[in-house]
């Protein structure tokens, strides 16, 4: 598993367990930890004395930091960031949720069923945000074409694809077309292009252009220029959100300032959209804690992603917006059985 890519602190044994014991504890409690506390439960044999050493020691790294009112420690993001990349411990998510998970994302159900379901899933199985980025339509196969005169300037496309849904497209003409010549345009295409994505429909029908030069017969002509713009890349990404309120009761957020500004971050969309891009292009599983999302609405939260897709091609990613102060050992399994189920329940091609 990707999580993040750092430079590691070294830390001897007992310091990285004394971290471990940390951060788990709070986690659970969201109390700054003490070391008497460590004492106790670390499980090392060692006095509250050197505990209290090593803790400086830590706090000096960076790792962790002592709020004014309490003699008791806290991760810093750092600390979190750390704790992910080396300290935490993953067990697979349990057979009956991943059997759960594919139960509630059957194939076949239609793509934004498919999503609409997978960020509501995220949300309950976390209890924090769930969002799903939605896939580029070029992406999938396209089943099936037909063209509709709306007036002498203007036809209208209508697009099955290969998973269901269907897309209505204005395409612009320079010339009326006839209703006979707009058939023969849709037979030609879904005789010669079904079940393959738009993106590659685009660039053979290009070449075919380039190739027929001047004998370029009037049927491929009309085809070809429907085609260019009823394929055309869709101009902006989107992504379904569920969960948002059940940030606004966490003790991690109480700044309204900050909430706000987040409640922003979810409406625009845009700049999660290109923090989920970039989760996107890399392999497996990443994790940003705080600043690392460059969102300053997300200080002090963490955000878990995972790409899914099918057919080795990534369709787009799922992922949990919560407080730095989450069960990674929860989540991070959780993403990633959702990424799974969410793709092999989707139908890119036939």
């Amino acid at each position: 598993m990707s999580r993040h890519h750092r430079d590691d602190i070294a830390l001897d044994p007992r310091a990285r367990q004394l971290l471990r014991a940390l951060v788990a504890r709070h986690i659970r409690s969201g109390e700054p930890v003490g070391s008497q506390t460590l004492a106790r439960h670390a499980g090392l044999d060692v006095s509250p004395a050197t505990i209290r050493n090593i803790l400086a020691s830590m706090e000096d790294a960076g790792l962790l930091a002592a709020p004014h009112s309490s003699a008791g420690r806290v991760p810093t993001a750092q600390g979190y960031r750390l704790f992910v990349d080396s300290l935490l411990q993953l067990k697979p998510l349990p057979v009956d949720e991943v059997e759960h998970l594919r139960h509630e994302l059957p194939a076949g159900a239609g793509t934004q069923a498919l999503l609409g379901t997978a960020s509501e899933l995220l949300t309950t199985m976390t209890r924090f945000a769930g969002m799903v980025s939605v896939p580029k339509r070029e992406s999938f196969a396209f089943r099936q074409i037909d063209f509709v005169a709306l007036d002498p300037q203007r036809v209208l496309a209508i697009l099955v694809f290969a998973d269901g849904e269907i897309q209505n497209r204005i395409v612009p003409v320079r010339r009326a077309l006839t209703p006979s010549e707009l058939e023969q345009a849709a037979n030609y295409l879904n005789t010669h292009f079904a079940g393959m994505p738009l993106e590659r429909i685009r660039a053979v029908l290009l070449g075919q252009l380039r190739d027929a030069r001047s004998e370029l017969d009037r049927l491929l002509a009309a085809s070809i220029d429907l085609a260019e713009q009823a394929f055309a890349p869709a101009a902006s990404g989107d992504m379904l959100v569920a969960g948002q309120t059940r940030l606004m009761g966490l003790q991690d957020l109480s700044d309204l300032e900050q909430l706000r500004a987040l409640f922003e971050a979810f409406s625009e969309k845009r700049e999660l959209l290109r923090l989920l891009e970039k989760i996107a292009k890399a392999p497996g599983m990443r994790v940003f804690i705080g600043e690392e999302t460059g969102l300053a609405p997300l200080e002090g939260m963490s955000l878990v992603g995972a790409p899914y897709g099918s057919e080795g091609r990534v369709l787009g990613v799922v992922g949990v917006i919560g407080p730095s102060r989450m069960a990674y050992e929860r989540v991070i399994p959780v993403v990633e059985a959702t990424a799974a189920a969410l793709g092999a329940a989707l139908i890119p091609e036939p």
